[in-house]
């Protein structure tokens, strides 16, 4: 019964035609009205038919407007050819105002041009008609019953469009601060796949390439095994080092400011560098991958981020050319003035060259650059395999 009769309800707007009916018919009961009568001879019960079809009018006001609109003016129109009743008269200020509220915006605009319309020819007729400036007081009654009604009608409108777009913009709002959560989830979320990916893929691929050739190679002496466990070791400690600080991170989360390359500051638990490339490359060379490095320009500072981008790039192209090259790579770093410039190749095994198995780690360096604002480049190129990032440092030219 509460949900029938709640607000914006069929039942709610039922309620209040009755409750208007019910209050033109005390009036009538009363003797109150009609208070005009220009032809005595009408009967009084004439006047109920435009009472109730007003009322039905209110009853109309939510589902169909402009009809409910047409029923009360025709109401009115012939309520005061019979005699001005009081109740029909108020009841139909109601039936403007529900026009104005729920209505399309062009009724409530047309109905405050007529209003004032009727009102402005109302007051001329009286001053022309009666002689006086006090004729003015003949289109009192359409301002009371007319413009007032649209102009309350046209208040409450405008603060529900106001409040109805307010509300919009909540829930655009809330939306958006969703859809960012979830953008930086994703995004921490592939953060820390590349992370992983780094750590525990290139230690892990060291430690199985040389385990495979212990276990492959029949009648090794003692030393080729030591030799052999020594790498797995020092890739294993290695790795497990790396994975400390990265829990390290995920535990303790950084409040660093925004570093020189325009990204948020890494924590210091990160300490992966560039200018660590040799310990790196004296790992991939005991792992049986002659490299050879060249340096060009002159080596600097550079920013957390791009420092740390360059050497997991490294690491990730060094363990692809272990993994999948004929044994042999060089490596080359360019520093310039504005950014630094990373280069691997290597000769691969006939029919390599798509590097199968590699794609998660090509994926994450080219994520690398591409967060940074640099370029990456990998493919064939010259019989080599060839990986090529350039990462701007934020500085020089």
């Amino acid at each position: 019964m509460r949900r029938w009769l709640g607000s914006g309800t069929p039942g709610r707007d039922l309620m209040l035609a009755g409750a208007s009916l019910a209050g033109g018919l005390i009036l009538y009961g009363l003797g109150w009205q009609p208070q005009v009568r220009p032809h005595p001879d009408v009967p009084q019960v004439l006047f109920l038919p435009p009472l109730l079809a007003v009322c039905v009018a209110v009853g109309l006001r939510r589902v169909a407007p402009r009809a409910s609109l047409a029923v009360g003016t025709g109401a009115l129109v012939v309520d005061t050819a019979l005699g001005a009743s009081l109740g029909t008269f108020l009841i139909y200020t109601q039936v403007l105002y529900d026009a104005c509220v729920y209505g399309p915006p062009r009724l409530w605009r047309w109905l405050l041009r007529v209003t004032v319309g009727l009102s402005l020819l109302g007051a001329v007729v009286g001053v022309v008609g009666l002689g006086q400036w006090r004729g003015v007081a003949v289109g009192v009654p359409v301002v009371l019953a007319g413009v007032l009604p649209v102009l309350t009608g046209i208040s409450v409108r405008q603060y529900r469009d106001q409040a109805a777009a307010e509300r919009a913009r909540a829930e655009q709002t809330a939306r958006l601060v969703e859809l960012d959560r979830r953008q930086a989830v994703s995004a921490e979320r592939a953060r820390m796949a590349r992370e992983l990916h780094d750590v525990v893929a290139n230690h892990l691929s060291a430690v199985a390439i040389h385990a495979t050739a212990a276990l492959s190679v029949p009648g090794l002496d003692r030393g080729q095994v030591e030799s052999a466990l020594r790498v797995i070791r020092e890739s294993s400690v290695q790795g497990l080092a790396e994975m400390r600080q990265m829990i390290d991170v995920l535990r303790e989360p950084s409040d660093g400011q925004p570093s020189a390359g325009g990204d948020a500051a890494l924590p210091d638990a990160v300490t992966a560098r560039l200018a660590e490339a040799d310990g790196l490359v004296d790992r991939i060379r005991a792992a049986g991958l002659a490299v050879r490095v060249r340096t060009d320009g002159t080596p600097g500072p550079l920013p957390v981020g791009v420092d740390l981008a360059a050497y997991r790039i490294v690491q990730e192209s060094l363990t692809n050319a272990l993994k999948h090259g004929t044994g042999e790579a060089e490596l080359t770093i360019a520093y310039r003035p504005a950014e630094v410039v990373l280069t691997v190749a290597n000769p691969v095994r006939p029919g390599g060259t798509d590097l199968e198995g590699a794609g998660a780690g090509l994926i994450g360096m080219r994520e690398r650059a591409t967060l940074l604002a640099g370029q990456f480049a990998a493919g064939p190129h010259d019989g080599h395999w060839q990986v090529r990032a350039a990462l701007p440092t934020g500085v020089g030219g």
